[in-house]
């Protein structure tokens, strides 16, 4: 206990060791979700297998957490962002056409980024050079984003010739959807309704109660569907040897960003060598946009939340805060996932009373131990994992109501963010329609000299985007 108090001055800080380890114990509760919904999206991906991704995120969160813990001796956690892997998926990938391996190189970027961005005080400038409307609305944009995918996943919003999107019948009566259809869009919305009455009555690790009970009914339910036990509703494999997945990671995942990450030969073969080289330096720059204003928002919302703010309201060893995110990103792309970011659900370890870096070796210890449990995490079904998407998605729409709506200058530029995420399946197209649309209303109403260098460079980089790759 001596060796411990010299590194995370617990008792300084005012709390136990007894605290923390309960504190790391929630915030890993809380967090354990991603496991299973980061592993299920990326296994939509071709030649990606979930076992891998499963490791893949635990190994990054881990480290992540680990790193937190042990540079800014405060009690956050780590991992895969939320938003950052659909981005990755559905639009680097699925939209822009590159290979998970590919895509993968951007992440690595993005770390390498954020790390120069961090040592040599550059993230400051680059944080200030996007419009404060703009950067206020990213968080509700990819709220939606997310939010929408989980809908999709879950089958309740289906493609539609006439409409683009519309719901999917519940019509059991005429004939029109059939039960087994009908079944997990029901458990979906039970599974959101039961993590919001849990959220409501502050039960710890609501997400992930909800997605278990979500299971659970889901299993149950399946006796009512003819076949269902013959391997048409199991979504695992059935083989519960917790070290196959360490196989699959090492085939499928780890490394792959240096052995076949920068093989863009594929892309080229459809696009030129200006579209690539344009995409590269967009996306990478969306990636690392994302990633820095959710961590700057993460660590203020969270320390804030557990008054462990400085004297003068900053977040204590922001940098190195920041620094342990870069290069727990870093990780995430050789180890094979996407964005690593710290998780605003910590703030229930620290509303446990947690304060300092102890509670985040704990919840790194949780997470490597989660490793090994990937036999049964691949068994939860798509459709609980759409509940928790769903109810992440709506969390994050909370900063939208920092935006004032009846400032045109501030509520066109905010609403093109949010509202062309989810339009357009691309993050990286919302924050270029808001950064643009800001940079022409400030020229055409005679502002120009309020906008910064670093936004004009920006605007330029998105607008050639859109001339040049799409």
């Amino acid at each position: 206990m001596s060796s411990l108090e010299k590194v995370f001055h617990v008792k300084e800080a005012g709390s136990t060791a007894k605290t923390e380890v309960l504190a790391g114990i929630t915030t890993f509760m809380t967090m354990a979700y991603i496991l299973m919904v980061n592993s299920r999206m990326f296994a939509e991906l071709p030649g990606v297998s979930y076992n891998a991704i499963y490791i893949a995120t635990a190994i990054s969160a881990c480290i992540g957490t680990v790193l937190i813990g042990l540079l800014a001796n405060i009690p956050l956690a780590q991992a895969s962002a939320m938003g950052a892997n659909a981005f990755f998926v559905y639009t680097v990938c699925f939209g822009f056409g590159l290979s998970y391996a590919n895509a993968l190189v951007l992440v690595l970027m993005d770390g390498i980024l954020f790390i120069l961005l961090t040592v040599t005080g550059l993230r400051k400038k680059v944080f200030e050079a996007i419009p404060t409307p703009v950067r206020v609305s990213i968080p509700a944009g990819v709220g939606l984003f997310i939010a929408f995918i989980g809908l999709k996943d879950s089958g309740i919003v289906v493609a539609d010739s006439s409409t683009y999107v519309t719901l999917a019948s519940f019509n059991l009566l005429t004939g029109n959807a059939a039960w087994k259809d009908i079944m997990p869009m029901l458990v979906t919305i039970a599974a959101l309704v039961a993590i919001a009455v849990l959220t409501c009555k502050r039960v710890k690790g609501a997400v992930l109660w909800g997605i278990l009970g979500g299971t659970a009914v889901y299993y149950l339910l399946g006796l009512t569907v003819p076949g269902f036990y013959g391997g048409g509703g199991l979504t695992g494999d059935l083989s519960f040897n917790p070290l196959a997945a360490f196989g699959d990671f090492g085939r499928y995942a780890f490394g792959k960003v240096f052995t076949e990450g920068f093989d863009f030969s594929a892309y080229l073969a459809d696009h030129s060598g200006v579209e690539l080289a344009v995409l590269i330096a967009t996306t990478a720059l969306a990636f690392c946009l994302v990633d820095m204003f959710d961590t700057i928002g993460t660590l203020y919302g969270a320390c804030a939340r557990g008054n462990l703010l400085t004297e003068e309201g900053e977040v204590p060893n922001m940098d190195k805060a920041m620094l342990a995110d870069a290069i727990a990103t870093t990780a995430g792309a050789i180890c094979g996932t996407s964005t690593v970011s710290s998780y605003v659900e910590a703030s229930t370890g620290i509303a446990e009373g947690g304060k300092t870096g102890m509670a985040a070796m704990v919840t790194g210890a949780l997470f490597f131990i989660s490793m090994f449990l990937s036999p049964i995490a691949k068994l939860v079904p798509g459709c609980a994992t759409a509940a928790a998407l769903v109810y992440v998605g709506i969390m994050m729409m909370n900063c939208a109501r920092s935006i004032d709506w009846l400032k045109t200058e501030e509520a066109v530029p905010a609403f093109l963010t949010l509202a062309m995420m989810p339009l357009t399946y691309n993050i990286s197209y919302g924050i270029a329609f808001g950064v643009i649309s800001y940079t022409l209303i400030s020229v055409f109403t005679g502002k120009a000299r309020n906008v910064k260098a670093g936004t004009w460079v920006i605007a330029a980089l998105f607008a050639v985007m859109f001339f040049v790759t799409h």
